[in-house]
């Protein structure tokens, strides 16, 4: 049985057996030291099996409770943060991305629910998109995100949702004694879900080459009809794992800073994904006015 068919598995035996999960409640605004997050471990009882050593250990998912008030006062889209610029924004540029990842593909192409962010350079943006992109598609009534931070060498996601380190993608390419509920974080939003970048290895490169992670992509990308799994990779001009990474990947959305990624950087960049099919660019940090908020300017193609 691979990797997949065992979470899946898991999955399934934990959503059957799982009592109904508690209404969030929303809380009275934190105080300036408390934490942005908190993660919780939420034992799941088994379902009990014929076992002559005895009953099986109690299986446990782990689940994290993200500050949605702290995320809207970092900018960042969310379902209570009213309509603003910045989620008519991101709807605008979450469209077509979906429309293509449910469309009828070949027998050859990578599955396009397989949607890669990232930039040429570092501070870019790339994280900050990922993460609104991710909240964005979770708004849909007939979608689900898992959002991974694919950014082996310098991983950002946690650190920006405010939440400590944790086992994740890479942890899971080494020890096969890990399954994805392992290390999948579940989250106070109930239809996005966090995989981490877990530990960092100088075989990175290599590990996300491997048949092991492309196998692991392919039956992620079908498990779940409704999902979409986006990846925050690195940048494409300082490591090698963002372009093998790429080559797993039905959509390529690149981040470009406006008024600081130079034309020559975006073309090396896109001379690196030369071949791939369905690369597109989100203009960052655009400002049609001093002092307005930030806009994104999206292009397909």
């Amino acid at each position: 049985m691979s990797i997949i068919e065992k979470a899946a598995s898991r999955i399934d035996q934990q959503r059957q057996n799982a009592a109904p999960a508690t209404p969030i409640v929303p809380a009275e605004p934190p105080l300036v030291d408390a934490p942005a997050a908190v993660l919780v471990d939420v034992p799941v009882p088994p379902a009990p099996t014929p076992d002559l050593a005895g009953a099986a250990a109690p299986a446990r998912t782990r689940r994290v409770e993200l500050d949605l008030g702290r995320m809207r006062e970092l900018g960042m889209v969310t379902a209570a943060g009213g309509r603003t610029n910045l989620l008519e924004e991101f709807r605008i540029i979450k469209r077509p991305l979906l429309k293509r990842a449910f469309a009828e593909r070949g027998p050859k192409d990578n599955p396009a629910n397989l949607i890669m962010i990232t930039s040429s350079l570092p501070g870019e943006g790339k994280t900050y998109c990922a993460i609104n992109l991710a909240m964005s598609i979770a708004m849909e009534l007939d979608h689900t995100v898992l959002l991974v931070d694919a950014d082996v060498a310098r991983p950002s996601v946690l650190r920006t949702l405010g939440l400590p380190a944790q086992r994740g993608l890479m942890d899971i390419l080494v020890d096969d004694a890990l399954d994805l509920p392992d290390v999948i974080l579940r989250t106070n939003v109930d239809t996005l879900a966090l995989l981490p970048a877990g530990t960092s290895s100088h075989s990175a490169t290599e590990l996300l080459a491997s048949s092991t992670m492309a196998a692991m992509l392919t039956e992620l990308a079908n498990r779940y009809p409704d999902r979409v799994i986006i990846f925050d990779s690195p940048p494409l001009m300082l490591t090698t794992e963002a372009r093998v990474l790429a080559s797993h990947m039905g959509q390529i959305v690149v981040v470009v800073e406006a008024q600081t990624t130079t034309q020559h950087a975006v073309k090396e960049s896109l001379q690196q994904l030369e071949g791939m099919s369905n690369v597109n660019l989100i203009y960052n940090k655009t400002r049609d006015i001093p002092g307005i908020e930030e806009t994104y300017d999206y292009h397909y193609g």
